[in-house]
């Protein structure tokens, strides 16, 4: 059995600032035994992503 984790990344600054600090966060969480899954858009707004879920497992 699995249980899973979701950290919320915001962009910063405007459309072409992009996500900054997302390799910082799955790097903290890998050392806390949570592996990296997958991500998913939360908002998009103007036709740009704003805000994402990085996906995290690890075995129970």
């Amino acid at each position: 059995m699995h249980e899973y984790k979701y950290v919320t990344v915001e962009r910063e600054g405007w459309i072409f600032a992009g996500f900054q600090g997302y390799r910082e966060v799955i790097d903290r969480q890998a050392a806390d035994g949570w592996r990296f899954v997958s991500w998913m858009p939360l908002d998009v707004t103007s036709g740009a992503m704003t805000k994402i879920d990085l996906i995290f497992e690890r075995e129970v």
